[in-house]
């Protein structure tokens, strides 16, 4: 069911004007971020994280988004994205915006925040040149004890050509000559920065801190590497490559085998931006570029540090803890009796979990009770991203050893976790248990957990369903929701979903959740065309929509067309927004909030008036056409009173959020609200205040713990 094509007023709902581009959008968020490592009432520290996760952002972004659009130019694409742009004015106007957002990146590197780092103790040795006699004598000391045995130097010449230079390895290149050989040219060469050695080299000093970059260190002992040459000049240098896997499921024969193939092939895709210090030298500049066929807009010239995601390890370093947040160590969840099994307290009620602020540890108990439980006859589970050690994976294995039916689906074209996917599915099929690795076609980004347990009145379905994945490291830096129940209708609905997953048929109806691609997309549609019908009609029209992306067309123009009627709109979304506020008679009742905090806001709920008699949904979908159509999504709702309660101040504390919340504006740009004379509130503080409460009140008496149901509902504005 799609949208109408305009409004009632006769506005071309399809009118590019109406709509933001997606990838500038996405650079919007970076900003963002980078706002918040330029914000001085942070704490010192945390404005470095915020500093190196814009570097990570945009190395996905050129790997997926980029790779992408330059895939389109050269297959000679032309079609305009919903904003009117095709992929070659993307590229365009992302190469302007990503020039200035580096630009602003190391400006605020520079000028802000090595000065702050030096004024608590930390010097930042920005060139070996600055080192004194005593500190270069120890970093070249530490060169030949711990660096140098790792290096491989690399020449190129007539019977050595130009090496394949790995996806975000950092490099320094040099021109090197001959020694004693006048007639003979400049060469190139190069070394691979180890991945392997830790990047941060601590240098002893009588006060404070002092540190130095490991390719300083390299790029000071160069010669040692290419003992015939005379080293001409050396620099560091990045490069970042097609990452964006090609795979043609049908024709496939193994997908697992296929994929570890092209997850191979990723270290070696076409180069497609390159990081350079402004002052590396034209001759060895115009070798890489030519070398790496590189463009002109792609290479990005810096002043400082080639690659500042090394800040998230310069934040680790101890000694600094008065200038980071303090450590918010999760609450247990109120509603699980830890003196019974976990079964037990489903069956009481169904029990809500808000993570990070309550602990994910029943989750993990949840299958590890499974496993050994005599009761449980079968776990079926879909893992999309799990933690490097996870405790689930074993769990799981350990059920299929003691005899249970596990079913796992592990979906493998998980971007960037393939490697690590690849590696459970095995280990999970060497366990016993019934690996299934995805769809054809679409990727299994739902999170659903189903154990089938034997019990005296029969057997009983006990279902986990969330918005974030089955990570446990993940799931105390991300805001996720996760609902435990034993509902029957939602476990028969779960034993349909994994029957589908495994190859049998959908069943001819469903009860209580909703699945994309079938007619999850339909389903919203529905919902905000109920709430423009109750509009239209004179009555309140309301809708709260809480996500990480909203970029679907005919989402946003049922949005447009439910403002229109008068239905009042607030969306909390974390990234991308295609959406515009403010157009005159289409989007004038619409808000959208950006919260970029101390957490990753990930969680997806959805709320809709309808008529008084309000629902609320979970999902694990974004408004995005990949969502709705190319993926296996879950939309549930949560029901009980208490539950829709806590999901009502969730919101309410978000659209309150003058903090660390961002507003979008008419003109497509984002900004914090002038807080003078208001009182501050952050929602993430306000979640981690009310967590710490609640669990010193069930300390002093576990009986009297309540959930928290607030008096008002959400904010007005």
């Amino acid at each position: 069911m799609a949208a109408n094509k305009t409004t009632k007023v006769g506005l071309n709902l399809r009118n590019p004007d109406y709509y933001l581009n997606r990838e500038l959008s996405w650079l919007s968020f970076d900003e963002r971020i980078l706002g918040e490592a330029k914000d001085k009432t942070i704490p010192l520290f945390e404005r470095l994280k915020f500093l190196s996760i814009v570097s990570s952002n945009l190395d996905e972004f050129y790997m997926v988004r980029v790779a992408s659009l330059k895939d389109m130019v050269d297959a000679g694409y032309t079609k305009k994205d919903i904003a009117g742009m095709t992929p070659k004015q993307q590229l365009a106007a992302i190469s302007v915006r990503t020039h200035e957002l580096v630009a602003s990146q190391y400006s605020t590197y520079n000028r802000t925040l090595i000065p702050a780092l030096t004024e608590v103790g930390l010097t930042v040795v920005r060139s070996h040149e600055e080192l004194t006699e005593k500190e270069g004598a120890f970093v070249d000391e530490y060169f030949e004890e711990n660096i140098y045995p790792v290096l491989t130097p690399m020449a190129v010449d007539s019977s050595r050509p130009f090496p394949l230079i790995r996806n975000k390895s950092l490099n320094i290149g040099a021109l090197v000559k001959r020694k004693g050989d006048k007639k003979t040219e400049t060469e190139f060469a190069t070394v691979q920065v180890p991945g392997v050695l830790n990047r941060v080299v601590p240098i002893p000093c009588e006060s404070g801190k002092k540190i130095i970059f490991l390719e300083e260190v390299i790029e000071r002992n160069i010669s040692k590497l290419f003992l015939n040459y005379d080293i001409i000049c050396a620099s560091p240098f990045r490069i970042m490559r097609n990452a964006d896997l090609s795979i043609d499921e049908d024709e496939a024969e193994d997908l697992l085998k296929e994929i570890e193939k092209q997850v191979k092939r990723r270290q070696w895709g076409k180069a497609i931006r390159l990081e350079v210090q402004d002052s590396i030298p034209k001759k060895l500049l115009k070798i890489l570029t030519e070398e790496l066929q590189i463009e002109d807009e792609d290479i990005f010239k810096i002043d400082g540090t080639v690659d500042l995601t090394v800040f998230m390890k310069v934040y680790g370093l101890e000694g600094f803890e008065e200038h980071k947040n303090g450590k918010f160590n999760p609450i247990p969840v109120s509603d699980i009796n830890p003196e019974e099994d976990i079964f037990a307290s489903i069956r009481k009620k169904d029990i809500l979990m808000h993570h990070p602020y309550e602990s994910f540890e029943p989750v993990v108990n949840f299958i590890k009770e499974a496993a050994k439980d005599e009761d449980v006859l079968a776990i079926k589970q879909t893992l999309y991203r799990v933690s490097g050690n996870s405790p689930i994976i074993a769990a799981l294995a350990e059920a299929a050893e003691n005899g249970k039916q596990v079913s796992v689906l592990v979906e493998l074209k998980a971007r960037f976790d393939e490697e690590n996917n690849i590696v459970w599915a095995r280990k999970l099929e060497k366990a016993g248990c019934h690996v299934i690795y995805g769809l054809v076609g679409l990727k299994t980004h739902s999170k659903i957990t189903l154990v089938v347990r034997r019990e005296e009145d029969g057997i009983r379905r006990y279902v986990h369903l969330a918005t974030g994945n089955y990570n446990d490291a993940t799931a105390k830096l991300y805001t996720d929701l996760g609902l435990f129940t034993c509902n029957e209708a939602i476990g028969e609905d779960a034993t349909a979903v994994f029957n589908m997953l495994s190859g049998y048929s959908e069943p001819e109806g469903w009860n209580k959740l909703s699945l994309a691609p079938l007619w999850m997309k339909d389903k919203f549609l529905a919902l905000i065309k109920r709430e423009t019908e109750y509009a239209v009609n004179g009555e309140e029209g309301r809708i709260i929509a809480k996500m990480n992306s909203l970029c679907d067309q005919d989402i946003i123009m049922a949005l447009y067309e439910a403002s229109n009627a008068g239905v009042k709109i607030d969306l909390i979304v974390r990234g991308i927004c295609c959406l515009k506020v403010g157009i005159p008679g289409l989007s004038e009742n619409i808000t959208v909030h950006s919260i970029v905090g101390n957490f990753l806001e990930h969680s997806r709920i959805y709320y809709f008036r309808n008529g008084g008699n309000e629902e609320y949904y979970l999902s694990s979908a974004d408004w995005m056409p990949r969502n709705l159509e190319r993926r296996v999504e879950i939309l549930f709702p949560v029901e009980a009173p208490d539950l829709t309660a806590r999901l009502w101040h969730i919101l309410d504390c978000e659209l309150k959020d003058n903090l660390k919340a961002y507003f979008l504006m008419p003109d497509g740009t984002y900004s914090k609200i002038d807080r003078r004379g208001k009182v501050i509130f952050g929602s993430q503080d306000a979640f981690c205040e009310e967590a710490k409460e609640k669990f010193k009140a069930s300390v002093k008496d576990v009986k009297n713990t309540r959930v928290f149901v607030p008096e008002t509902k959400p904010s007005e504005g």
